[in-house]
């Protein structure tokens, strides 16, 4: 009997030492914690809406579809400077989507369908807040060669909401094309000639003041255009709303 006993304790105390082996080899074992995520924080782009009301002062110019480019620097024509081919292709022929495809523009918009003499048309252009945002616009005197009306630059950065600021815009020469005012050069109702063309035939090839209508009863007697399409500056009116 003592020896069974005997035996009994040294498979007791042999059992102990293997718990305790393993008991210690697992307080050794590095403890493997589960990965924290963490969720992006997304912020949401703040936006800046602005309803723009351009009206025609002229009695006998209908003006194209303003077009309005949202942008931080560099405008997109400058006074005095050669005009790209989108502003040429504008000023000559009122169309817009070469112009509006400005590459340094944060948005750009068209309003719909020209603009008759003491109409008025509304356009709205939403762009990403910026810390220093500015709006141009442009618009061609329909009845002319290559005249345009609009504004270079206009800083609406401070502008609060429910805030509006207002100007009047004056008659610009892009420089691109002779003042011929013949019906074959002369897009508008009063002509409707040829549009854009790619030859520029100005000498200035800047874009100056326009110098005015020279009609068939001002002496110029290849002019296609009368006294009823001349124009006075200002010949819009700018009202910019900052809407949101």
């Amino acid at each position: 009997m003592s020896s069974a006993n005997n035996l009994k304790k040294s498979l007791l105390v042999l059992a102990l030492a293997t718990t305790l082996a393993a008991c210690s080899d697992n307080d050794n074992d590095p403890v493997v914690e589960e990965p924290v995520v963490v969720e992006p924080i997304v912020v949401e782009p703040v936006i800046s809406e602005f309803t723009i009301t351009f009206s025609n002062l002229t009695a006998g110019q209908p003006l194209s579809p303003l077009s309005v480019i949202a942008f931080e620097d560099e405008a997109p024509w400058t006074f005095g400077t050669t005009a790209s081919v989108g502003l040429e292709m504008l000023a000559e022929s009122g169309a817009n989507e070469e112009y509006l495809s400005y590459e340094s523009a944060l948005a750009a918009v068209s309003a719909e369908g020209a603009i008759g003499p003491g109409e008025t048309t509304t356009v709205i252009i939403t762009v990403e807040e910026q810390e220093t945002l500015n709006l141009s616009f442009a618009a061609m005197l329909g009845n002319t060669n290559d005249a345009f009306t609009g504004l270079s630059s206009l800083d609406v950065s401070t502008l609060e909401v429910g805030s509006s600021l207002s100007r009047t815009t004056t008659a610009y020469d892009a420089g691109t094309e002779a003042n011929t005012e013949t019906a074959e050069t002369v897009p508008g109702p009063a002509a409707s000639g040829e549009g854009f063309n790619e030859i520029r035939d100005d000498t200035a090839d800047i874009i100056t003041m326009h110098p005015g209508i020279v009609s068939n009863q001002d002496g110029l007697s290849t002019s296609a255009l009368g006294v009823e399409h001349k124009f006075d500056n200002p010949v819009s009116k700018i009202v910019i709303t900052r809407t949101q």
